[in-house]
């Protein structure tokens, strides 16, 4: 896509002064500059990526930051960190655009408008490499070769689909081990769920004649299924053969819901993304509403990070363009706001699907009131969202009150461990803020010391918070790239400002010891012990130099504040612990041997029943196993008698 890649910094020197930064370090570039079309990024000392910008002319963008006045306060900021530059020539500004927002998800500058929640979005997908296709849900790259539908809003409206689509195709959801150990129907095909592909219960042809139907419908094409579900009921019903006319009424009645199912359903929309942007109290939400085959897919809410001058059509323009820089562009892109940028974005965004995509600011008809409602969604979203950063706000208060610290509490880390009888033992970090819980911070801890004794909580708790705490000192002792400016947006602490420890007395000074040994005893610790009957509302709080622990009053929100603290570290500690011991248990050590690959291992566990009866069988009784050769019996004899 570029042309030419120039790069541009101004070397340190070695113990001497820092690197000049500012306007005229930016004036020191424009000899060298071309006027095409580019992206640019602005760093400052320590090599951090400050801002991504595109430009029509490389030139002419740089020469307006070269001169230093008459910038809002943002770019007065950005310019005076700015110690150097790099720049990448396109050949037109719509490459500029799509590079721009691939570069921004990259290095997440913090002078940036920043999607917060970028997760990938689930698809349906109905596998076409398998004799019997499967309907499943799906996330991340399309390398499995079938029919992809999409995007939908959430995971739960994929299952959802899903489930009404088992009732009008009668398409199979199970695995191929599954499908392919299946010697009679499951439970699906007697509920009417599945046609049983998997032991011939449908002739292969009737099958595929239904994996296309459900494709047919999940493309838009719901009226023509419909019509033709209805003219083979009225045939068998002609034909006085009822018990196939009640086949094909109930899956009329079964697509029925499907539809039903759509909260809005737009006659006119057959593609299109909806996105509504509402900005109050500084904070952004941005609405996005799936349109697909003629059907609501769902909405998600965000809430980017940009700076509080920013205005709405902005924020927006940038949030779009990052938007799809990894998600298939619709044919249709409606918008609460305009913004200069949108036709550029059109051609960039047809440039990437290769085909024409529209992007429109309707202000009258169907899609005005498509719009409208999703700008209803943003409004509501984001006063839930500010009623409860208000109410967390006050939370917070309360905890630096309660326990005397010095400030308001930004970070607030707990920590608890979970596991049975000293196996699959873990330990768990949660992390809360002024906005809640912050799950892209928590951290699980799997227990490796040797020399821990099963059960020893205390010795589990001193890896947990060492390995924790260590690693924190470190990067606090290593050399800091740069101080944000005063009135910047303030960063969220890698350093707590509280600790909550799940535990009494015992466990407070084990973490007191291990704070100590790194460095960082000045870090405020509180154990939340349980109370003498265990009860919830009666816990016990142990300080450091307080001789005894103190009780809160039964009705006191940040009591119960706490608990919720308290009860989402152990849920995720529980969650961690159930999921290392389940994988322990499904382990098969029929894996571990090498030359086993899935045929050989169905064979074996077909023949002997288990792993545990394949461990104690003969060189003689493994031979004769269907392909399972005199050499590799005696592989699979020796691994487990070595074992022993």
């Amino acid at each position: 896509m570029s042309d030419e890649n120039t790069t541009g910094q101004f070397p340190e020197p070695d113990g001497g002064p820092p690197p000049p930064v500012g306007p005229d370090v930016i004036a020191g570039y424009l000899k060298t500059l071309t006027t095409q079309p580019g992206v640019y990024r602005m760093l400052d000392a320590g090599g951090n990526v400050l801002y991504v910008g595109k430009a029509r002319s490389l030139k002419a963008r740089v020469s307006s930051y070269a001169r230093g006045h008459g910038h809002s306060n943002r770019i007065a900021r950005m310019i005076s960190e700015t110690a150097s530059m790099e720049f990448v020539t396109v050949r037109t500004e719509a490459e500029a655009l799509l590079l721009e927002a691939n570069l921004i998800k990259r290095f997440r500058p913090r002078f940036n408008v920043l999607m917060r929640d970028d997760k990938s979005f689930p698809y349906i997908l109905i596998r076409r490499d398998t004799p019997a296709p499967q309907i499943l849900k799906h996330r991340g790259a399309r390398t499995i070769k079938g029919d992809y539908f999409g995007p939908f809003a959430s995971a739960g409206a994929v299952t959802r689909a899903i489930s009404m689509l088992q009732r009008a195709f009668l398409l199979r959801s199970c695995s191929d081990s599954v499908f392919e150990g299946r010697t009679r129907p499951c439970l699906l095909f007697q509920i009417k769920r599945c046609a049983g592909p998997c032991t011939h219960e449908i002739p292969d042809a009737d099958y595929q004649a239904l994996v296309e139907e459900a494709v047919r419908f999940l493309r838009g094409e719901s009226q023509s299924v419909r019509e033709m579900y209805q003219r083979l009921m009225q045939d068998a019903s002609d034909a006085l053969e009822f018990e196939r006319a009640a086949k094909y009424r109930n899956r009329l009645w079964a697509l029925a819901h499907v539809q039903a199912d759509q909260a809005i359903n737009p006659d006119n929309i057959e593609e299109a993304d909806v996105f509504a942007a509402h900005q109050e109290g500084g904070q952004t939400c941005i609405q996005v509403f799936f349109f697909r085959a003629g059907q609501n897919w769902g909405n998600r809410a965000y809430y980017p990070k940009a700076d509080k001058a920013l205005p709405v059509e902005d924020v927006l323009s940038s949030f779009v363009a990052q938007f799809y820089d990894d998600k298939p562009v619709p044919r249709l892109i409606l918008l609460s706001h305009d913004f200069d940028d949108r036709s550029l974005m059109a051609e960039a965004l047809s440039t990437k699907a290769e085909r024409k995509v529209d992007i429109r600011v309707p202000s009258r008809g169907t899609k005005s009131g498509l719009v409208d409602h999703a700008l209803a969604n943003a409004r509501e979203a984001l006063g839930r969202k500010l009623a409860e950063t208000s109410s967390q706000t006050r939370l917070l208060e309360g905890m630096q009150e309660r326990f005397g610290l010095t400030e308001c509490p930004r970070r607030i880390e707990v920590y608890d461990n979970s596991h049975v009888s000293g196996s699959a033992a873990v330990g768990a970090m949660i992390v809360a803020g002024p906005e809640g819980f912050v799950k892209s911070a928590y951290r699980k801890f799997n227990i490796k010391s040797p020399d821990i004794a099963p059960g020893d909580d205390y010795a589990m708790m001193r890896e947990v918070l060492t390995r924790r705490f260590k690693r924190l000192s470190e990067s606090i002792a290593a050399p800091a790239s740069s101080e944000p400016a005063a009135d910047a947006e303030p960063v969220f602490p890698d350093r707590p400002d509280l600790v909550l420890i799940d535990g009494g007395a015992g466990q407070l000074a084990v973490a007191q010891e291990v704070l100590a040994e790194v460095g960082l005893d000045d870090i405020p610790l509180v154990g939340v012990a349980k109370g003498p009957d265990r009860d919830a509302g009666r816990e016990h709080f142990h300080v450091p130099g307080r001789v005894q622990p103190f009780m809160l009053e039964a009705r006191d929100p940040v009591l119960y504040f706490i608990q919720r603290l308290r009860d989402e570290a152990h849920r995720f500690a529980i969650g961690t612990h159930r999921a290392k011991r389940s994988k322990a248990i499904s382990a098969n050590p029929l894996d571990e041997i090498d030359g086993i690959g899935p045929a050989r291992r169905r064979a074996l566990m077909n023949h002997f029943g288990s792993a545990k009866s394949v461990s104690k069988a003969g060189v003689e009784d493994l031979k004769a196993v269907d392909g399972i050769s005199a050499e590799m019996a005696q592989k699979v004899y020796d691994f487990f008698h070595e074992r022993r």
